[in-house]
């Protein structure tokens, strides 16, 4: 008797801990940026469905939105295509952009419905193009204060997110492309039957945009650091919470890696969204570690304090 009180003890304390989280989360949309290693890792990528649907059980309302760079990149390898970045951004010809829908909407979607779906039939996907989800224009790269052209790329004008609310009162989880239609008419009606009337759209912005529209509790972003360093590469210290204001000071300084990342909290937090998390992909059930447990990881992005009453 004693030894199974003993090896059952920690488990009833960590629910207890989860308790106060439970209650406070109960009900509220979460928007989840997947990205990282947590894509490719076949570890990884079965405890983030499993953290996911974990979060659906427990009364939240998850919503995934991904991008794929790394899959992209083979497949354009694969074809004999060449992956070109400039200022940190994909140049997406129209020949990419079919290549990008493709594995985005055909391969990393599916896969990661599939994983999903072991656990019950709650996984949706669509892209940005569904039920006009995301409407956008052409982006252009700023090189040295020069405006370059980067093809297909796109910034995020509208969200319509009605087809997602709908979902999510159904009890479904939507997991989301970001690929977006473009908001231009005549792009739009040229690109009928091609690449063109579609953008790529940055994963971490659309998930931002996406939160903010939704009014969501929450949006986390994973990624393959711990979180945002307080004085990198000098020292590896994590910030653990900053505000929005205290954010933005910092953004011209950030490594440009996590520059849409960072931006993309600052976007929501300042749109109604009342925390953005930047959290460490590579730990497994690291969604959990930081929504349930009173330590959390990564960085937490609150609102200034007079943005929204009682933000903590």
């Amino acid at each position: 008797m004693s030894t199974r009180k003993h090896t059952a003890l920690p488990k009833a304390r960590t629910l207890i801990e989860a308790l106060p989280w439970l209650t406070r989360h109960h009900g509220k949309t979460v928007v989840i940026k997947f990205g990282g290693n947590a894509m490719i890792d076949e570890e990884l990528k079965r405890a983030f469905a499993q953290d996911v649907v974990f979060l659906r059980h427990a009364g939240l309302r998850p919503v995934v939105v991904h991008g794929g760079g790394p899959q992209i990149s083979a497949q354009l390898d694969l074809l004999g295509l060449e992956s070109e970045f400039k200022g940190g951004l994909r140049v997406t010809t129209p020949e990419a952009m079919n290549v990008v829908r493709m594995v985005l909407a055909g391969q990393v979607q599916r896969e990661l419905v599939g994983l999903l779906n072991e656990h019950g039939p709650f996984a949706i996907g669509m892209t940005g193009e569904d039920a006009h989800l995301m409407a956008a224009t052409k982006h252009y790269a700023d090189i040295d204060g020069e405006r370059v052209d980067i093809g297909r790329v796109g910034e995020i004008t509208a969200i319509d997110p009605g087809a997602v609310q709908a979902l999510l009162d159904d009890g479904r989880i939507p997991v989301i492309s970001s690929i977006a239609r473009s908001s231009d008419a005549e792009d739009q009606a040229s690109g009928a039957s091609g690449a063109s009337g579609v953008f790529n759209v940055n994963a971490d912005t659309a998930a931002a945009a996406l939160a903010a529209a939704l009014g969501a509790e929450t949006l986390m972003v994973l990624t393959d650091v711990e979180g945002l360093y307080e004085d990198w590469p000098d020292s590896d210290e994590v910030i653990s919470r900053l505000t929005a204001s205290e954010l933005e000071k910092l953004l011209p300084d950030l490594a440009s890696g996590m520059v849409p990342k960072m931006r993309g909290c600052l976007h929501a937090v300042r749109n109604g969204v009342h925390t953005a998390r930047v959290i460490d992909g590579r730990v497994q059930h690291s969604i959990l570690l930081e929504i349930f447990t009173d330590e959390g990881i990564g960085t937490m992005v609150v609102p200034d304090a007079n943005t929204i009453e009682g933000a903590t």
